[in-house]
């Protein structure tokens, strides 16, 4: 197939990306490489890469024309950027994906839209089911402003599935990870290899009693793929993501142990981070009950096999910037 990737210099995309190419499919990015990087797709030598907006409905529709499915990964991501940006991540977020829900449905092209953990909000379960409430934080805090914005992404989504039956299917990712992705916008594990590489300080926000459950992105890709290939779940949303939840400080401890580092750890309040009012959730897992039934998913790789890949790859980096 021809397939459209949006966002596919990014960190996923580019996996995805890979992934698409050695299925046998032509592979289009589009990309405005605000958070993307050329660098994770140039070893790629087969995949044509426009350097565009989703904003951009010209190039939106002359690309999904001429393709056959597009996974629309493209959206403003990273705590910090959120915080500092938030008008550019509401614009983002949600006329990019309204573009691309137009022009996908104008031609009948299968879509993929990925979603995200922060769209429940600050719930107070510890795991999350995909029809449980969301609890959102006042509008005065741009904290909000992503988990809103990819909610009402997921809105529009199902909606052009309720109303034009356009084949779309939502995937809520809980914190992918792996090689290639940074920790420039707050990215919780590249940040703290980096930091214990360097024998700096590894910086714990809040408490650090926190906890998040993190998925490896060679499990996650495949699981967009087959989500995709199926045709009787258009119109639903899965949780993708790991079962093995870690707080924020025993993350830290295990970056520190398994990469050699004579780092310490300091705590950082969230006021002095990201500003007065922050708010954060204690506890986000989900639950794959759905995914498993649908599609069989289930993570094969442990969080200690995460952290060595993205030590590796972190120490890699900076070898190079040297």
């Amino acid at each position: 197939m021809r397939v459209l990737v949006t966002g596919g210099a990014g960190f996923i995309g580019s996996h995805l990306c890979e992934a698409l190419l050695a299925a046998g499919h032509k592979v289009f990015v589009l990309d405005d490489l605000s958070t993307g990087r050329f660098e994770n797709i140039e070893h790629l030598p087969d995949v044509t890469c426009i350097i565009d907006s989703t904003l951009s409905q010209d190039i939106v529709r002359d690309l999904v024309r001429d393709v056959d499915v597009v996974y629309h990964l493209a959206a403003t991501v990273g705590v910090q950027l959120v915080v500092n940006h938030p008008i550019r991540t509401i614009v983002n977020n949600i006329q990019g994906t309204e573009t691309v829900l137009q022009e996908t449905c104008r031609y009948r092209r299968r879509l993929l839209i990925t979603s995200t953990s922060e769209v429940y909000g600050k719930g107070a379960r510890e795991v999350f089911h995909e029809n449980d409430d969301r609890v959102i934080g006042a509008t005065h805090l741009h904290r909000w402003c992503y988990a809103a914005s990819k909610a009402i992404d997921e809105f529009l989504a199902l909606a052009y599935w309720r109303e034009k039956r356009h084949p779309v299917v939502i995937a809520r990712l809980f914190n992918t990870v792996g090689p290639r992705q940074t920790g420039r916008y707050g990215m919780v594990i590249p940040t703290f290899a980096r930091q214990a590489l360097l024998n700096e300080p590894l910086t714990v926000y809040g408490d650090g009693k926190q906890s998040r459950c993190f998925a490896y992105v060679g499990d996650v890709v495949p699981a967009l793929m087959t989500l995709m290939e199926r045709t009787d779940i258009r119109g639903e949303a899965f949780n993708i993501g790991n079962n093995e939840p870690v707080t924020m400080e025993d993350l830290a401890r295990r970056v520190i142990e398994r990469s050699g580092s004579t780092s310490d750890i300091r705590y950082i309040p969230y006021d002095q981070a990201y500003g007065p009012g922050y708010e954060d959730m204690r506890h986000r897992e989900p639950s794959l009950d759905k995914i498993r039934e649908a599609i069989g998913y289930v993570p094969k790789t442990s969080l200690d096999e995460i952290l060595d890949v993205v030590i590796a790859d972190t120490r890699k980096r900076l070898q190079h910037d040297v």
